[in-house]
């Protein structure tokens, strides 16, 4: 009998690499389908959701209040930053208030990182960059100052670069809940019980990497740019862990006010119908 194709995007990150490891390496039963896994940056699968191209993806929960027509939330598979998340770095010290005026390198207008710093600072210059050469940008000084997402956040000191802001500190501070960056979201053509046993898949995997974490992790170093062990195991540890079992109930709250807060301050068009897979 043969399988059903599920194109599943996701970032060629550690942190994501070590989510899917289980499904990647056919350690958990996939039924009736075959994933094939489409790495690519999230910006380009946010873009790509838009268009409603692939079964499965990662996207930027910023991303999400623009694919709800086609898309439904899996409650698995969150990137939440809990008192941490995406940060502003710059060549030599500075404020937010320095931030002011100054252009800044960023990984693309959808992802969330954008979004949560467009809540904190308001309005700014930018330029899109490689979210993987941002870094570079800012030490080169191309741009005057960088907004990072991925293990730069964990790297951008032995870089001789200065954090300006960290937005999962800030998002902390104003709400107490933590800050959504990334989760999962399925295609809803697929059909409610597809649905329903394609999110069990996932969950399953995520499940399987946290029950196995040394395999997992041995398997995510490959996606770890620039970190050793220690480095991609914290990394891991701070984007992989039970609220990416499942979102919860401080979880759900935080995407709603995530959204409903980029909406009211106009940079999300419409209110974000939110549609999680159950």
């Amino acid at each position: 009998m043969s399988k059903q194709t599920i194109q599943l995007g996701h970032s060629p990150d550690s942190d994501d690499a070590f989510m899917f490891y289980a499904l990647a390496k056919g350690l958990i039963d996939a039924g009736e389908f075959e994933f094939v896994h489409i790495l690519q940056d999230i910006e380009t699968l946010n873009r790509r959701a838009m268009q409603g191209e692939l079964e499965v993806t990662a996207v930027s929960i910023h991303a999400c209040a623009h694919v709800l027509d086609r898309y439904a939330l899996m409650p698995c598979g969150a990137s939440m930053g809990d008192g941490y998340g995406p940060m502003v770095v710059a060549r030599t010290p500075m404020t937010l208030d320095d931030l002011r005026g100054r252009r800044i390198a960023i990984p693309g207008t959808m992802t969330s990182a954008y979004l949560a710093l467009r809540l904190c600072l308001g309005d700014f210059a930018y330029d899109v960059v490689p979210f993987d050469r941002i870094l570079e940008a800012v030490t080169e000084g191309k741009a005057e100052a960088g907004l990072l997402i991925h293990e730069g956040q964990l790297t951008y000191a032995r870089e001789g670069c200065h954090l300006v802001t960290d937005l999962g500190v800030w998002w902390k501070a104003e709400t107490g809940l933590p800050l959504p960056l990334g989760g999962n979201v399925i295609r809803k053509d697929l059909g409610a019980e597809k649905v329903r046993r394609i999110t069990d898949i996932v969950r399953q995997s995520v499940a399987y990497g946290l029950d196995h974490r040394e395999q997992a992790l041995d398997h995510a170093l490959g996606y770890a740019r620039g970190m050793d062990r220690g480095l991609a195991d914290r990394f891991v540890g701070m984007y992989v862990n039970d609220m990416t079992l499942d979102y919860g109930p401080r979880g759900r709250q935080a995407v709603e006010l995530f959204l409903r807060r980029g909406y009211e301050a106009g940079i999300i068009p419409k209110p974000a119908a939110l549609e999680f897979v159950e």
